[in-house]
């Protein structure tokens, strides 16, 4: 196993920019259900008994991408800084500017792209939002022993459950800072405008913190062997754990039951809690995501490559694919309205299959960009 670089990249790691580039497409996929099958919405959990299998396995799919990109985000800031002369101060440097960048991007370009609305009459607060406050969270942290940023990592991840009790009504002065923090709300700013903290922050910065905590598996003092073993290791332990959780409905999600089929069945045992993630939900997903960092380390094959270069320019591949999807929808809608609603998950993942294969050559043209143009200092936040 090698962890294989870009050919004229800059200390760039295949595996890791091919599952970032892999649980993109499972988000574009995600997306494109969004916008054309939003009369068939899922909650969370998901109700498994009016929810189809095909429905659900793609949701669970998708479930993968935030938690995998929020561990690689905290991998990326050490590898980042492990290249500067002052790793952790770089690290907290790269950390707090691109982490207020991704908030003002949020509340910005990725609103707009969302709602078509200026100016807004309601902002999400989503994905984008709680990368860049666990950016931030993890600048003020960086510096703490690598054995203490695993242990408030763990903490975090493990024990957030517990506060799902505590909750503030609107009114209370604790009401906004816990909605951000932990319980997923409204919060009222006047009379014209409503904030919607989808992606409550807290659990998010304890995944940040466990991504930077592996950076040293991809420093040189890791073999390829001993690098294995520790991602295998870490990802039997997860997978064990939230097996071990879930079967026994003690702690960490809502209790699951037995469904009117097996099939039922199945997909209530893995229907996770996602806002907030919470533990089991977080044991599952990022136990699958070391096991795929595992096998994409280990593969340097066409679809490697290609999902690697998806990977390596994740935040403009983001925003084009929002402000793609928009306005398809929007030409299909005007066409026909009946042109802008699926019927059925097929179309979605067919519909997202060729948009990767369409946006493909932009996201390649400007990760080649970003190589070559190192001087250009705001082109790495993208």
């Amino acid at each position: 196993m090698s962890t294989t670089m870009h050919p004229g990249a800059h200390q760039r790691i295949m595996g890791i920019d091919a599952l970032r580039g892999l649980v993109m497409v499972f988000m574009l996929a995600d997306h494109v259900r969004e916008t054309f099958l939003l009369h068939l919405q899922v909650s969370d959990p998901m109700l498994v008994a009016s929810t189809s299998g095909p429905l659900f396995a793609s949701r669970l799919m998708a479930h993968l991408c935030a938690p995998v990109f929020v561990f690689l985000t905290g991998l990326s800031a050490f590898l980042y800084g492990a290249r500067q002369q002052d790793s952790a101060g770089a690290a907290a440097g790269f950390l707090w500017k691109r982490g207020l960048f991704l908030v003002a991007l949020e509340l910005t370009v990725i609103n707009f792209a969302w709602t078509a609305s200026f100016p807004p009459k309601v902002i999400y607060l989503q994905v984008i939002w709680a990368i860049g406050l666990s950016m931030l969270a993890l600048a003020a942290l960086v510096r703490l022993p690598r054995s203490a940023l695993v242990a408030l990592g763990l903490a975090i991840v493990a024990g957030h459950n517990l506060l799902d009790p505590l909750q503030f009504a609107p009114g209370h002065p604790l009401h906004a800072t816990w909605a951000v923090l932990h319980d997923r709300g409204w919060l009222e700013l006047g009379d014209t405008l409503r904030l919607r903290t989808s992606y409550p922050v807290l659990p998010w910065i304890g995944i940040i913190c466990l991504g930077y905590a592996c950076g040293p598996w991809f420093g040189a003092s890791f073999g390829p062997g001993r690098r294995a073993r520790r991602l295998l290791g870490w990802a039997a332990a997860a997978l064990g754990g939230f097996m071990l959780l879930r079967a026994a409905n003690a702690y960490g999600d809502r209790p699951w039951t037995t469904g009117a089929s097996a099939l039922e069945t199945v997909m209530g045992f893995f229907n996770v809690t996602k806002y907030p993630p919470s533990l089991q939900f977080t044991a599952l997903t990022l136990g699958i995501g070391l096991l795929l960092l595992l096998v994409l380390e280990r593969r340097a094959g066409t679809v490697v490559r290609r999902l690697a270069v998806l990977g390596a320019a994740p935040m403009f591949f983001y925003i084009v694919h929002l402000y793609v999807l928009k306005l398809l929808f929007l030409g299909a809608e005007a066409v026909d309205p009946d042109a802008a609603r699926f019927d059925a998950v097929w179309p979605v993942w067919v519909s997202s299959a060729v948009l990767c294969v369409a946006l493909y050559p932009a996201v390649q043209a400007f990760g080649r960009l970003k190589a070559r143009r190192r001087d250009l200092a705001w082109l790495k936040y993208l």
